[in-house]
């Protein structure tokens, strides 16, 4: 027998019990479902078994990471009903290529076009699969031993990433018969997967999944047309350039071809960059260019880049920080800790704002502010403007796609650029990349360069910014004129180098531990690229330093 402590209440069990037996019997006091164990601060999958004596905490799938696990499962079992569906001999690909909202888009080739009577298949038997509660086991395997696995099984995507894998052994799952390698852990069995859908959605499959804050729940999807074709045509870069998965990019790496591809990359943004400057251009009554985007997406620098384009048209462009229109620091708002919530709208004045807009509109001259941060105070120096014939006010600041921010302004007047960081790289075609991993990267590289913030500091505030995201910025991303995807497929392995050592800092008894191990982890699959043949101009160099803009 064994003693394991549990909220504090040492009790006796067998060795060798389950983490789930365990966890069955504690189920009733959780209200969401339990996903994960903490053995002595070590995250457990519940088909693991207790060997020692040890102390006990329970994940649930309304935590992050035990949402993660639910998603991971689930995206599992659908690739397994597709295959079961359509045969693996006829099915070319099942690629999981971004998250939708609350929906993650496979994309599947295969001989025929994919239909609604299609997807109902795939419906009922990933039906019948969760209904019969078949288990998934994991066991690891030599590096040989899985290549071979996977040779067999047609993957050469995961061939590929195996290529490049530094330790000699590799978890492997299978779920009836199913062998598949997915970066993260898995629920014990199907049973455990209550609440999905599954829909026709563009030429793929939308798998629906409740978010982590209401996991039991099924909001009705909407769709973000924008968004994907946005997702989309990065894809097609990718797919253009030869690099859909990390083991494509380690594969250039190897080539010694990373130098051409990170010019072709950079080249294909000037152009995009270019394509959005002329549509303002061609519009012809733009004096307001309003670029809005999430944390870490580059606005600084892609608002540079645009109006270097602008100006090769004859514009001239003036750059505006709606920071700089916050109000004074005893006035801004709190949230519900009590903490200032610089992410409110309320933290703007907006009324003075748009006063200093409509009067450059009209053709008067305006001091516009400064924000202090240093004293929270709004200070003026002598910066006056006036608009000429030619002149444009390029305007960075998250809500600057909220129609509140601008309300008197004319919307002719208007032109709006969403900006996101919209990975649109694989692990491997089953393993996709979140978004959300790439920006946090790169705010823990730049906060750590420009503001002397510690790994552990940023990974800490990470889910407070990714809420006021999803409250103030992402409603109103498909009111944008143009969007625009920051992300370089070879960024990743720039960033390396960058982050590991402030990951690696983290300590193990500190809360953000399990998230700097997760991300460590992560990077282990890409060859690490030198940063000296990044030009100066590119958005990457807004993060690791460099840049030829004031950023």
């Amino acid at each position: 027998m064994i003693t394991i402590k549990i909220d504090g209440v040492p009790r006796e069990y067998p060795k060798g019990i389950t983490f789930e037996e365990i966890a069955r019997e504690y189920q009733p006091q959780y209200k969401d479902m339990i996903a994960l164990v903490l053995e002595n601060g070590k995250i457990r999958e519940l088909m693991k078994t207790a060997e020692k004596d040890c102390t006990l905490t329970f994940l649930t799938i309304r935590d992050n990471i035990g949402h993660k696990t639910y998603v991971r499962t689930g995206l599992m079992v659908l690739v397994k009903a597709v295959y079961d569906v359509f045969g693996a001999d006829k099915v070319e690909k099942v690629k999981v290529e971004f998250a939708i909202g609350q929906g993650y888009y496979c994309n599947i080739k295969m001989g025929e076009k994919l239909t609604g009577g299609h997807v109902e298949r795939v419906r009922k038997r990933m039906q019948e699969l969760t209904e019969g509660n078949l288990p998934i086991t994991k066991k690891s395997y030599s590096i040989d031993d899985a290549m071979e696995i996977f040779k067999a099984h047609k993957m050469d995507d995961k061939v590929k990433l195996f290529r490049y894998r530094r330790s000699s052994s590799v978890n492997i799952y299978c779920l009836d018969g199913y062998y598949d390698y997915y970066y993260g852990y898995m629920l014990p069995s199907t049973g455990y997967l209550k609440y999905y859908d599954v829909m026709l959605y563009e030429n793929g499959i939308l798998l629906l999944i409740p978010g982590n804050e209401e996991p039991d729940k099924l909001d009705y999807f909407q769709p973000k047309e924008k968004f994907f074709h946005t997702l989309a045509n990065s894809s097609r870069w990718g797919e253009m350039m030869g690099i859909d998965t990390v083991g494509d990019l380690d594969d250039v790496i190897c080539k010694g071809q990373i130098s051409d591809m990170i010019l072709v990359q950079e080249a294909l943004q000037e152009r995009r960059i270019g394509e959005i400057a002329k549509e303002i251009v061609d519009r012809g009554n733009v004096k307001f260019v309003l670029i809005a985007g999430p944390s870490s997406s580059g606005k600084t620098t892609f608002s540079h880049r645009l109006s270097i384009q602008l100006r090769s048209y004859g514009m001239v462009p003036h750059p505006i920080a709606l920071d700089d229109y916050f109000v004074d620091r005893e006035q801004t708002p709190r949230d519900e800790r009590g903490d200032y919530d610089f992410e409110c709208l309320e933290a703007i004045d907006i009324k003075k704002f748009n006063e200093d807009m409509n009067r450059l509109l009209a053709g008067e001259m305006v001091e516009l502010p400064q924000f202090n941060f240093k004293l929270g105070k709004r200070e003026y120096h002598g910066n006056y403007k006036k608009l000429g014939p030619e002149d444009v006010l390029v305007i960075e600041g998250i809500h600057g796609l909220n129609p509140a921010t601008t309300y008197s302004m004319p919307d002719e007047s208007k032109f709006k650029i969403y900006i996101s960081a919209l990975t649109s790289l694989n692990v491997d075609e089953h393993n996709r990349i979140p978004t959300t991993d790439g920006r946090l990267l790169r705010r823990i590289v730049r906060d750590a360069r420009t503001r002397g913030t510690c790994a552990r500091r940023t990974v800490e505030m990470w889910p407070s910014v990714r809420r006021g995201e999803e409250k103030y910025i992402f409603p109103f991303q498909e009111t944008a004129d143009e969007m625009f995807n920051s992300v370089l497929i070879y960024e990743l392995a720039v960033l390396k180098q960058y982050a590991e050592p402030l990951l690696f800092g983290i300590g193990k008894n500190e809360p953000e531990y399990h998230e700097a191990k997760r991300l460590l982890k992560f990077l282990e699959y890409f060859l690490g690229i030198d940063s000296k043949n990044v030009p100066a101009n590119s958005i990457c160099r807004e993060f690791i330093g460099g840049s030829c803009f004031n950023v």
